[in-house]
């Protein structure tokens, strides 16, 4: 008997995790394939475009139900001897948007892509494509209040068409 060697030759990671593992799993030497980024919800692709919408109303709930833990969670660690934090009012449907992934055969059209959508807009709806059934919000422009002043790029910034 070699009083040098143990039995078990890895006392830290014993033998028997893989043991533990189903057996489809523990013998399978690829990794299992996770979903590289969102997924286009009408088919479950990978999406290539997205656009926004307005919040339906169980979505304003469950962000408005977020907002209130974290005010509270935020009250019960605030410094006693300090003012109690103030909050701004709860977010409205109006200040709140979702996203919406659709794969290239799904996407909307560029146009339409670049505005707001109602919360019951139905895109990406096959018999809408490349279109939408809601009428999207505009983009709203703030006017400038005062010019921008026009600064001049250093020569070696310009590409050499300009």
């Amino acid at each position: 008997m070699d009083t040098l060697t143990s039995p078990n030759p890895d006392p830290i990671h014993p033998a028997t995790a893989t043991a533990a593992l189903p057996p489809a799993v523990a013998e399978s030497a690829d990794p299992p394939v996770l979903p590289a980024g969102p997924a286009c919800v009408a088919c479950g692709e990978p999406a290539a475009v997205h656009w926004q919408r307005r919040p339906t109303d169980e979505e304003l709930a469950e962000v408005r139900q977020t907002e209130e833990k974290r005010r509270v969670q935020a009250l019960k660690l605030a410094d006693m001897q300090q003012p109690a934090p103030v909050f701004p009012p709860l977010p409205t449907a109006g200040d709140v948007l979702r996203a919406v992934y659709a794969c290239a055969a799904h996407a909307i059209s560029l146009d339409g892509a670049t505005l707001f959508h109602l919360s019951s807009c139905t895109a990406p709806n096959e018999a809408d494509l490349p279109g939408c059934d809601c009428t999207p919000e505009s983009l709203r422009e703030a006017p400038l209040e005062e010019e921008v002043p026009r600064v001049l790029l250093p020569a070696h910034w310009l590409s050499a068409g300009a």
